[in-house]
Order: C-alpha cells, then sequence, then structure tokens
C-alpha cells in the first residue's frame, strides 16, 4: 500500500500518493489524474506500476486550487457534477501550475532512475505537454485537449491510446496525432472514453489490458 507525501512549489504544496516497488526500482512514473482527482481509482492505478517495479508519485493537482481543502484531498464522483466541477477546476489550475507539479513530482522521483509520465483523460494532456516541453518519455491515454498542442517539437518520445467511440475525441483529432507527430505510436482501440478506469461503464478489459501492455513494453525501452 501507498502513502501521502508532500511536494513543494512555487504554487504551493501538493499532495501526492507515493507506491514504491519491492526492491530496486526500475525508474521513476508520474501518473497523471483524471479530471475527478487522486480517487481510489487513481491510487490504484499508481500501485499496479509500483508492481510492475517504478517509484510513482500521484500528484493532487486539486491541491493548487485557492480554495484547497488542507485536511484531505479533492475526490469527485463520476456523474455530471463531477464532471462539471473537475473540468472547473483543472481550468483554474491550468497549463502553467501543472506543469510544475509533474516537474517537482519528477525531480523528486529522479534518485529512482529515468523518469517518464503517464495520463488519462485531462492526465493525458498533461502528459503529452510533459514529453513537449519537460522532456519526459510519456503516455497519454485519451487526451481530448491534444490536438492544440501537436505543433510544437517533443523533447521526448510519447505514446498515445485513443478508443474508436469517445465522441469527444473525433476521428480527424487521432488522425491529426499521426499527420503531425508521425515518429510517435498512436493507437486506437474498440472502446469509449475512459476505457481503462475499471470502476466505469466505459470500462473495457481487453482494451485496457492491450494498451498497459504496450505502455510498459513504451517505459521498458525509455526509462529500463
Amino acid at each position: 500500500m501507498g502513502n501521502w507525501i508532500t511536494l513543494d512549489t512555487h504554487h504551493g504544496k501538493a499532495r501526492a500518493w507515493e507506491a514504491l516497488p519491492e526492491g530496486t526500482p526500475r525508474g521513476g512514473l508520474v501518473v497523471i489524474q483524471e479530471i475527478f482527482g487522486v480517487n481510489e481509482h487513481m491510487r490504484s492505478v499508481a500501485e499496479r506500476f509500483a508492481a510492475q517495479g517504478y517509484a510513482v508519485l500521484a500528484p493532487s493537482f486539486f491541491d493548487l486550487l485557492d480554495d484547497a481543502d488542507a485536511a484531505k484531498p479533492l475526490e469527485l464522483p463520476y456523474d455530471n457534477d463531477g464532471v462539471r466541477a473537475g473540468l472547473d477546476a483543472v481550468n483554474a489550475i491550468g497549463v502553467e501550475k501543472s506543469l510544475v507539479l509533474v516537474r517537482a513530482a519528477a525531480t523528486r522521483l529522479a534518485s529512482h532512475g529515468k523518469v517518464g509520465t503517464v495520463g488519462y483523460c485531462w492526465g493525458g494532456s498533461i502528459a503529452l505537454l510533459a514529453a513537449l516541453r519537460l522532456g519526459l518519455p510519456s503516455v497519454s491515454y485519451y487526451g481530448a485537449r491534444n490536438v492544440q498542442f501537436l505543433d510544437e517539437t517533443p523533447k521526448a518520445p510519447v505514446m498515445f491510446h485513443f478508443g474508436a467511440l469517445d465522441k469527444s475525441i473525433p476521428p480527424e483529432a487521432i488522425a491529426a496525432h499521426r499527420e503531425k507527430l508521425p515518429k510517435m505510436e498512436t493507437f486506437v482501440y474498440p472502446a469509449d472514453h475512459g476505457f481503462n478506469r475499471d470502476v466505469g461503464h466505459a470500462y473495457d478489459p481487453d482494451s485496457a489490458a492491450l494498451a498497459l501492455q504496450r505502455t510498459l513494453d513504451f517505459f521498458t525501452e525509455h526509462l529500463g
């Protein structure tokens, strides 16, 4: 089981769920949340990567909000109200603060070897930016905000996972990834947005398993 630790940034303190493997880590991994917070599901994602040998931090990006609860990280429900609140929260935090927190987590993990990121939903787009701007090998799951950043030159490799049934990311958006970043692998699955989230209606176990294997192969290649 993991535990909460605290990261310091010039935007303030933020908690992060830390999950460590048995034995010497093969590298570090920053797990970047969906819009619902570092909830039980995201903590379990961190634990699963730790079980694969990585030292993992899952930062609570909502801690950067001006009205963040000092006693408990914000977790939102998987419903329409949760979606609206989550979108408002990540829009209020913005890209710059988010990347500062990713960098802080990566710096904390650097003693364990090379560091990468993996992000989901909104976090998928932050993971892309971590590759583009921070030079961290990254895996982006169904990042609906990716397209606006695809003209930037990557500083590190990135892999993309999308669902063919995802209405928030149309086929032309997926095609733009292949056109603008042709050296980066882009995979599409017969699944919807959120297909990796095993607590939601969109969960597709076959697609999730295949995407995870490809993700692990990517990190084996780029982190060790």
